[in-house]
């Protein structure tokens, strides 16, 4: 066996479908796309979604809903986030830099404390919101929590 002899498997390679070179190749004239029409022209584009005329789904569908504008989004830590925090690295003091830090929450975004999990430290956490339990639990172990 060398290199010279080798060939691909056979069935695995077809001939590329040589379009518009002349009538003797079968496939020239109108190059396999029929006759007129838009779709026959280059540059030919469907709308999105067009449906043969037909009302197209997302306007048949009615629209549901609406965005507040007013809504203010937080980013939630859970107390049994705080709490591994505590028993990994030592952290006893949590405010927007430390969770910024630690991958917690992005750059601009608020901070929300949930009272999910359990917390069992003395923490000392100052964010933008607290759930009522979340609060009491982190003031009921000695702690403080403090609203931006």
């Amino acid at each position: 066996m060398n290199l010279s002899s080798l060939k691909p498997a056979a069935g695995s390679t077809k001939n590329v479908k040589r379009i518009g070179r002349g009538e003797g190749s079968g496939r020239g004239g109108t190059s396999t796309r029929g006759h007129k029409g838009a779709k026959s022209r280059s540059g030919y584009k469907q709308k999105l979604g067009f449906e043969g005329g037909q009302m197209p789904l997302y306007r048949r569908i009615p629209k549901g809903g609406f965005k507040n504008i007013n809504r203010v989004e937080y980013t939630a830590v859970n107390l049994s986030t705080l709490q591994a925090l505590v028993e990994t690295k030592g952290i006893t003091v949590f405010n927007k830099e430390v969770f910024r830090e630690n991958g917690l929450v992005g750059n601009n975004s608020l901070v929300k404390i949930l009272a999910k999990g359990e917390l069992t430290s003395k923490v000392e956490v100052t964010a933008n919101a607290f759930s009522k339990k979340a609060m009491e639990t982190i003031q009921n172990l000695g702690g403080t929590a403090t609203k931006i």
